[in-house]
């Protein structure tokens, strides 16, 4: 059903959406300016993976962090759902990618999706790659905790860090001074409290911005597996092992 006032969609054309929540369910309802076309070239089981993850990566890397061709970009979590879409956009761009991940498999995966150094956390300091390059001009970070000082360690002059989660926590201590000193910017932001006219800016970026390079193979979303919606549980349940690579989708 298309509710009153709405112009652009018709009953029966094929969108995906970003939803105020209450995801898991055959029927929902969202705003009319935060749907988008299925992109060229692309399914309903794929397109589903894009509007959480685009959203979020280019409301954040993008216009929140501004992110030009040629800068040094690092994102941590390179072989998540929002890392496997950031190290795409962010080299569509034309930045030099840098990212992070726990095995020797999940860094081969980011390397293949364009990553031009995927560093294991598990054996290699983030800090040190970074510095000896110069320093990231903008990182994306979703991790948090003792993750903030050494984002801030590895930022290059001017550089800025982006908050979009705290998986390990969101406090920390911090030396302020090499931020004045190096003149650094921290920002962040989470998507659901924002307002619908911002939510319906960011729906209108990506569709001037991102779907092009959807429609020209150069962001394709990367599905880890696939589960029956009464099979949520084990859908969480993998999500949390962190074995998973990419998107895990819910099949209705």
């Amino acid at each position: 059903a298309v509710g009153p006032g709405v112009s652009r969609w018709s009953v029966g054309d094929a969108v995906c959406a970003l939803l105020p929540g209450g995801g898991y369910a055959e029927y929902v309802i969202t705003n009319a300016a935060h749907a988008l076309p299925i992109p060229e070239g692309l399914g309903l089981r794929e397109a589903a993976c894009l509007p959480e993850t685009c959203f979020t990566v280019w409301s954040n890397m993008a216009m929140r962090g501004g992110l030009k061709a040629g800068e040094r970009f690092l994102v941590h979590g390179g072989s998540s759902g929002i890392g496997t879409t950031a190290i795409q956009i962010a080299k569509a761009l034309g930045a030099r990618v840098f990212t992070t991940a726990g095995s020797a498999g999940k860094c081969e995966a980011c390397l293949g999706l364009g990553a031009d150094r995927a560093i294991n956390y598990r054996e290699e300091d983030f800090v040190e790659i970074l510095k000896a390059e110069g320093g990231a001009d903008l990182i994306l970070d979703m991790v948090g905790g003792s993750y903030l000082p050494r984002n801030v360690k590895a930022l290059a002059m001017e550089g800025r860090l982006v908050q979009i989660a705290f998986l390990t926590g969101p406090k920390v201590e911090l030396n302020f001074a090499e931020v004045m000193m190096r003149r650094l910017t921290i920002t962040g932001s989470t998507l659901r409290p924002q307002s619908d006219l911002a939510k319906a800016r960011y729906a209108a970026e990506l569709e001037t911005h991102v779907w092009p390079m959807i429609a020209r193979g150069a962001l394709r979303p990367l599905i880890d597996s696939e589960y029956p919606l009464e099979d949520a549980a084990k859908a969480h349940a993998r999500m949390e092992s962190s074995d998973h690579i990419g998107k895990i989708v819910l099949k209705l």
